[in-house]
């Protein structure tokens, strides 16, 4: 395995901003974590803060017991009972396979940056992992893309699920997803680890009781000694230690969407782009009916109602239901950050840029709970990259940070000029701006013998350009044809490094990988000493 950093272009200016001009928008957060000094300030505020330490070591330890973790991941889990332990935070919802590829990368992220930061600190720093249990999206979870028929194509499970249920809370059907999990390797090369991977697969799906376990006994083979902590968020011994968090977002809730909506539009006028939409009404928590999650607004009385009108509840009985039922709540995306602050101590939040983007907004509510907004760390991000395709790239001579950046459609166009054939579209375009001229004459004498003579002659232009497309269509075709094998190792250039026009990991899973190089891969790179002032890195195997 080889690394090598590539920088490529920022599209988001908020994230641009974030990283290369921190003084234009240190109002949104706490901390600039470029800044070296950060990390032993954001150590002190933990080490004088109170945490329920002895509550969370013990849920953690079940939950992870019940994922198959390892000796490691319990010896971080009982560091967290000393009051200078802090951990390094990101999370993701429980995807199919752990979903695309910048799940795992989230992971290497919070393993390299506890790893360095224990080191610096001489303190324990943890790395853990919050499953977005409470999610209901299944459509976003159900799923991975396989390169099938030299395309993208999405392996979706066929299981049948109430859709407004969490997904810890979905019914788990493994004979549902161990077809969809045969269909999956059924659509991969057989290699010397298909099988067992195979058989590894199904016997997690057959031991686990629900997507966030399937999710979660996967991540711990995938990195068996690196002592990560997952926690599921929607685990109803988590709400207990909950309890009292949601009463203060409960009493300070006016105060916290207010504080978040006034901050959206502030970064709306600036130019940066709204991830969140929030309203003033907006509760930002959710109330768990019948096993339903109903999204609640506070209405004219001061209560809370269900967006779609579900249900009503005053803000006692709300009160009432954070201190007996905490279960029945669970956080959206601008309250989940407040409460892992709450429950945890973070001294560092990693984040891709979509997340990075809405954490701009949150200041606000942080300020409302006097809680501090952690360190926000952009993740790293990764292409990868098999033998057989850089040996391809070299033979062409395409650079990787163009392959990456812009894909390989350009080059494909330009090898074909090479081959000595005239360029098609410019010749066409020569050929129609001929016939244009040839046929002035034609079409003035139409218009004056009569308008609709002249309107006919403009159609019988239209129709001459026409049939040059469709010439020149036809040609392109055979050329396409002449040159097929060498025009496919270009779209399979592009389809591996940069899929639908965007990164490798936003589209492409850990299966093939996993399938070609085994168990163990993800944990090799985690091993690398990684910087995090890399703008990307493209990982040889």
């Amino acid at each position: 395995m080889r690394i090598e950093s590539i920088s490529l272009p920022v599209n988001n200016p908020l994230i641009a901003d974030y990283k290369n001009n921190f003084k234009k928008i240190e109002d949104k957060f706490e901390y600039n974590p470029s800044d070296g000094h950060v990390w032993k300030q954001r150590s002190d505020y933990i080490s004088s803060h109170t945490y329920n330490r002895d509550g969370l070591v013990e849920v953690l330890t079940a939950l992870n017991d019940r994922y198959g973790a390892s000796e490691p991941v319990f010896a971080n889990i009982n560091k967290l009972k000393k009051e200078q332990a802090s951990v390094v935070v990101g999370g993701q919802q429980a995807g199919l396979l752990t979903g695309p590829l910048y799940t795992v990368h989230k992971i290497i992220s919070i393993l390299q940056l506890a790893r360095q930061q224990e080191a610096d600190l001489g303190v324990p720093v943890v790395p853990l992992f919050w499953i977005a249990g409470e999610d209901h999206d299944f459509a976003e979870i159900n799923h991975i893309f396989l390169n099938k028929n030299k395309k993208m194509e999405k392996i979706q499970a066929e299981t049948s699920v109430n859709e407004r249920k969490s997904i810890t809370d979905l019914e788990f059907n493994q004979k549902d997803i161990e077809n969809w999990l045969g269909t999956v390797f059924h659509n991969l090369n057989e290699t010397e680890y298909s099988l067992a991977l195979y058989h590894r697969l199904k016997e997690m799906i057959q031991s686990s009781g629900s997507y966030s376990d399937f999710f979660g006994k996967l991540i711990h083979q995938l990195f068996p000694s690196e002592g990560l902590i997952l926690l599921d968020a929607h685990d109803p011994e988590i709400r207990k230690l909950e309890s009292r968090y949601f009463a203060e977002m409960i009493e300070h809730n006016e105060e916290i969407a207010e504080g978040v909506y006034s901050m959206e539009q502030k970064n709306k006028q600036q130019g940066y782009p709204l991830e969140l939409d929030t309203s003033i009404e907006d509760a930002h928590l959710f109330y768990h009916d019948q096993g339903e999650r109903v999204l609640l607004v506070r209405n004219e009385t001061g209560g809370y109602t269900g967006k779609k009108g579900e249900i009503t509840l005053t803000k006692q009985q709300l009160m009432t239901t954070a201190e007996n039922q905490p279960w029945l709540l669970s956080n959206n995306v601008v309250t989940r950050p407040l409460m892992q602050e709450c429950l945890l101590p973070v001294l560092a939040f990693i984040g891709g840029p979509g997340e990075i983007t809405y954490w701009s907004a949150l200041k606000p509510g942080f300020d409302a709970l006097n809680l501090e907004m952690p360190p926000v760390v952009p993740r790293l991000s990764f292409t990868l990259l098999d033998k057989k395709s850089e040996q391809r790239l070299d033979r062409l001579e395409i650079d990787m940070k163009e392959a990456v950046e812009e894909g390989t459609v350009g080059r494909k166009l330009s090898w074909l000029s090479s081959t000595g054939v005239p360029p098609l579209n410019d010749l066409a375009e020569e050929v129609k701006k001929e016939m244009e001229t040839i046929h002035q004459p034609l079409k003035q004498k139409a218009a004056e013998l009569s308008p609709e003579l002249g309107e006919l002659a403009q159609k019988n232009l239209k129709y001459i350009h026409q049939s040059v497309e469709f010439l020149e269509k036809r040609m392109n075709k055979h050329l396409e044809d002449k040159y097929r094998d060498q025009l496919a190792v270009f779209d399979e250039l592009n389809l591996l490094l940069h899929p639908n026009n965007g990164l490798q990991e936003r589209m492409w899973s850990v299966v093939p990988w996993l399938n070609n190089y085994g168990m163990a891969l993800f944990a090799e790179l985690n091993a690398r000493q990684l910087t995090f002032e890399s703008g990307h890195y493209v990982v040889k195997v």
